[in-house]
């Protein structure tokens, strides 16, 4: 079993091993956002997890975590890891959001830790929603990131916020490392929950 990622900031895996996008997706007249090939990373990752769907399913009925806070205990299912890619992909977008509605002087606080109760909270609320939707929005908010991804400028994805661990992160790094990095390591982290079951 794997244990949850601390402060949505990685698991450890190999992320070499996801699905690649398809050929020409990329593919565009005109002059490469600093973010297009991150959001072409984001797609790829949505893209293979939800391709596992049909694994997942079949595998159910899956038990609820008994434990899925911070605890040193505590492993995530398919419930949970669902749950908690499709808290934090619009979560993280606000962010981005809340850093480029700042004055560009004044670089503004942003982020979370592991331990923030709102994220527990919503995890343990929306592990219980049919897989169903949970893959629903996981395409939704997957497709609604990497689409502002591709809109923001080389200025935009310059600016500047203050992460109360981590420090000055630019929006480009705040994407790479809470949003498209993490979520390659769920797709690395789901297919092993699946193998172990044997599904």
């Amino acid at each position: 079993m794997w244990y949850q990622d601390q402060a949505g900031a990685g698991l450890v895996g190999d992320p070499a091993a996801l699905a690649t996008p398809q050929p020409g997706a990329c593919d565009t007249a005109q002059p490469m956002s600093t973010l297009q090939s991150q959001a072409a990373r984001l797609e790829a990752a949505v893209a293979a997890i939800l391709t596992l769907r049909e694994r997942v399913e079949r595998a159910g009925p899956w038990p609820l975590a008994e434990l899925y806070g911070t605890e040193a205990e505590a492993s995530w299912g398919p419930p949970e890891l669902l749950a908690h890619v499709d808290e934090m992909l619009p979560f993280w977008l606000g962010e981005a959001e809340r850093i480029l509605d700042a004055p560009a002087d004044a670089p503004v606080p942003f982020g979370r830790v592991a331990a923030d109760t709102i994220r527990i909270s919503v995890i343990g609320r929306d592990r219980t929603v049919p897989l169903r939707e949970l893959f629903a929005r996981l395409a939704a908010d997957g497709a609604r990131v990497a689409r502002r991804m591709r809109e923001l400028s080389d200025g935009e994805a310059a600016r500047i916020g203050v992460h109360q661990t981590r420090g000055d992160l630019t929006i480009e790094s705040l994407f790479e490392w809470f949003v498209t990095s993490h979520l390659e390591e769920h797709v690395v982290q789901l297919r092993m929950i699946l193998d172990t079951r044997g599904s």
